[in-house]
């Protein structure tokens, strides 16, 4: 079959760009040809510029529908414009799939987001017209966007209901958590299917090599030194003054970590223990400028060296970039704080590099991951907001209780071992890629 992944953008680092990866490897191997169409150029796949995420017109668009309707006179010349690049996007779309003899299409939140109206418009359109087969994967849908939540006017709310997602079309919904898969219920009346994030558990793991081993060194480490890895890109609803608040306690609890720690390494007065952020910084200047005032306070030293990491290991001007699995290599615990995530990629991230995960329980992990049996090191799953309903804070008995274990753990072998291989099985188990395999090769089945 030839199968089209669209989405408003390819290549890059969110939730969704990954995601379609590892759906195309396997449907690749399952015997389908996959192609992708974006708005992103220069990928070397099929690109429609007037889906470009990026683009001052998807903004303007984004814009006017949500914040306020100022570009244009009136929602009638808004509409017109919305239905003026739909027809251009649909003219374009259509002459992809003629041209590839497209069977199935993947639409990633287009029907789903709440943005890219004229987009949604033209696969609707291009899609009943020629009959396609459609599975919708719904990453993230506008109701739980605060700030998609206020259209400017009858006809986005129109849209919303006509489009997102549409209802007068054949189509498989897939979305990527119950909750998802409860509220799309009760709001649409739209059965789905959960299809959870995935990772590749059968890639060689990640260890040192001659790549990254000088990568503590580069960064100022030295050997005995205990780093605590954040590894998720740097935004508000990451909570990662969370982070930084475990370490502090950590700090302050040190002296039960002197001596033989889990891989032998001997831990002393004279070495540090620090927060290493290699995420890209996705907020503004005041988000950081807060977490460097939480550290300061905690007395944390907290690495940020983003600026060595790429996607992908590379050499320039004989420059190393290193890739952020490598971060994960040098660590030797990993926290995850976030309040709210549509999924977890860092959570498998951490648990295929063999580490042992601080979690903060947030909602999606309590009702898809953690009755599984993973073992994590719990922060609770209480929080309030600390300033105007910005930045987040625990009680502080959750971040002892998992200070205290985390201790038990860093200075225990067996139980390190112990805690990491399980994990290990479990996401094999139940998210890898031969389990994304039968639930695609099911769901392909019964497409109408």
């Amino acid at each position: 079959m030839n199968i089209a992944l669209a989405h408003f953008r390819v290549g890059e680092t969110d939730g969704v760009s990954l995601e379609m990866e590892k759906w195309r490897k396997v449907l690749e191997r399952i015997g389908h040809r996959v192609i992708f169409i974006s708005g992103t150029r220069n990928y070397g796949e099929i690109c429609i510029p007037e889906m470009d995420l990026h683009s001052e017109l998807f903004e303007k668009h984004k814009r006017n529908s949500y914040e306020k309707l100022a570009d244009y006179e009136s929602e009638g010349d808004f509409k017109r414009d919305i239905l003026k690049y739909a027809d251009i996007i649909e003219k374009k779309l259509d002459e992809v799939v003629e041209r590839e003899k497209i069977d199935l299409i993947i639409p990633n939140n287009i029907f789903s987001l709440g943005v890219g109206l004229p987009i949604a418009i033209a696969f609707h359109r291009v899609i009943k017209r020629k009959g396609l087969k459609v599975i919708g994967h719904h990453h993230d849908f506008y109701w739980e966007r605060e700030n998609l939540s206020h259209p400017t006017c009858d006809f986005v709310r129109e849209c919303l209901d006509k489009y997102f997602p549409p209802l007068d079309i054949p189509m498989v919904h897939v979305v990527i958590n119950k909750i998802a898969q409860k509220e799309l219920k009760k709001r649409k009346g739209v059965d789905s299917v959960v299809v959870p994030n995935v990772f590749d558990f059968e890639q060689p793991l990640w260890v040192y090599d001659d790549f990254n081993k000088d990568l503590r060194e580069r960064v100022g480490l030295s050997a005995n030194d205990i780093v605590v890895l954040q590894a998720t890109r740097v935004t508000e609803r990451k909570a990662i003054e969370i982070s930084i608040e475990f370490v502090g306690e950590l700090q302050r609890r040190r002296e039960k970590l002197h001596g033989i720690l889990y891989d032998g390494r001997n831990f002393s007065k004279d070495d540090r223990i620090v927060l290493l952020m290699p995420g890209l910084i996705e907020t503004g200047n005041e988000y950081v400028e807060f977490l460097k005032g939480v550290a300061k306070h905690e007395r944390v030293e907290v690495l940020w060296i983003n600026s060595l990491i790429d996607a992908k290991r590379s050499t320039k001007d004989g420059e190393k970039r290193y890739s952020l699995w490598d971060t994960y290599v040098v660590s030797d615990i990993i926290t995850y704080p976030s309040v709210i995530e549509g999924w977890g990629n860092q959570f498998l991230e951490g648990i295929f590099a063999k580490k042992p995960l601080v979690v903060f329980e947030y909602p999606v992990y309590k009702t898809d991951i953690k009755d599984l049996g993973f073992e994590v090191i719990s922060l609770g799953d209480v929080f309030e907001t600390r300033i105007n309903g910005k930045y987040v804070s625990i009680p502080k008995e959750a971040i002892i209780k998992a200070v205290e274990k985390a201790i038990s753990v860093l200075k225990d072998e067996k139980a390190y071992k112990e805690m990491v291989e399980k994990n290990f099985e479990l996401g094999k188990k139940y998210f890898s890629y031969r389990t994304l395999e039968r639930i695609l090769s099911d769901i392909i089945k019964n497409v109408p």
